[in-house]
């Protein structure tokens, strides 16, 4: 984003205590993006591309992580991916697992509570430190790893219980 942009200055009004840096990279807290999206100022000063991105944002949070899954849920992620392509945006590793992994999400993404939210935070970031930001497949296969460890229903994490109580 254009630190003299429209936009830009908005949210920099909007959101004083967030950085020049975070603003720019998009780099926002739950609250930040749920004021976000009932702000209807921000929705008519964004234009071209970032208005299509924003709007396919809107529609993942709301069709894909809100508490009902739309049918086309697979199109929603697809057109987030493509409207961040275009804008020219880094595909970050959280995005990256989303457009991986989608079948792995519970059908009522907002029934999970923030704790898990922040684990799952937590995790990544974790993994982001551990390769220094560089993404490789053993990556994520790493965390999907830990993530069958962790999990307390999966058949790996029942075994290496049976295994600890021998």
């Amino acid at each position: 984003m254009d630190r003299n942009d429209t936009a830009f200055l908005y949210l920099r009004q909007k959101f004083p205590l967030l950085s020049d840096a975070k603003i720019r990279e998009g780099v926002f807290t739950c609250p930040d993006i749920r004021s976000l999206l009932r702000d209807e100022v921000f929705e008519r000063i964004i234009t071209g591309d970032e208005q299509r991105a924003w709007h396919a944002f809107r529609e993942v949070v709301t069709g894909f992580l809100g508490n009902r899954r739309a049918d086309n849920y697979k199109d929603l992620v697809e057109e987030l991916l493509s409207s961040y392509q275009k804008l020219g945006c880094n595909m970050s590793v959280k995005i990256h697992f989303l457009s991986s992994h989608l079948d792995f999400f519970p059908e009522n993404c907002g029934s999970v509570s923030d704790e898990h939210g922040e684990r799952f935070h937590q995790g990544i970031a974790a993994m982001e430190g551990r390769y220094k930001g560089k993404w490789s497949p053993s990556m994520l296969v790493r965390y999907c790893w830990t993530l069958m460890r962790d999990s307390p229903n999966s058949t790996f994490s029942l075994q290496a219980k049976k295994a600890r109580l021998r």
